[in-house]
């Protein structure tokens, strides 16, 4: 059983009543593919003022936030 965490919870993720974790799926393929999704969506979507991604660790897969984003360079 592979499962979706996330490691530390900003107020951009608290605030989406849409997003209920922790995920449980059968395959590893399929949690992957629902990973990238949730955290495109999360970067897309959320303040800006973060950037989520994915680790694995065995069976479990946690989108961490890198809480300071640096400024894109124009």
């Amino acid at each position: 059983m592979y499962t979706i965490e996330i490691e530390k919870r900003c107020s951009c993720v608290k605030k989406d009543e849409e997003l209920t974790l922790p995920l449980a799926f059968d395959s590893k393929e399929e949690a992957e593919l629902k990973a990238l999704k949730l955290i495109n969506h999360m970067n897309a979507n959320y303040c800006k003022k973060h950037r989520f991604f994915v680790t694995e660790e065995g069976e479990k897969l946690t989108i961490r936030v890198e809480l300071a984003c640096p400024k894109e360079i124009s």
